[in-house]
């Protein structure tokens, strides 16, 4: 307890002991705000690389498609009727 105040020792205890619970929280707040940065940064990783993915098959399969018409001779993607 702090000195003698004109305060009920009661309201000076709970207000210190709150104080202490602030700081003794802290570290695991700073740890599970740190795990959910990192989760976060590994998801946006995982987006990035299956995005990556799809959009390299989609430039292969144009690539395969320009391949093929060139070696038919034709010069637009539309089916001739």
């Amino acid at each position: 307890m702090a000195f003698p105040t004109a305060v009920n020792n009661q309201i000076t205890d709970a207000v210190t002991q709150s104080g202490v619970q602030v700081l003794a929280d802290a570290p695991a707040v700073a740890l599970g705000s740190l795990y959910q940065a990192n989760a976060q940064a590994l998801a946006n990783a995982a987006f990035n690389a299956s995005n990556n993915q799809q959009q390299s098959y989609v430039t292969a399969q144009a690539a395969t498609t320009q391949g093929v018409m060139t070696l038919l001779g034709r010069t637009n993607p539309r089916p001739q009727v």
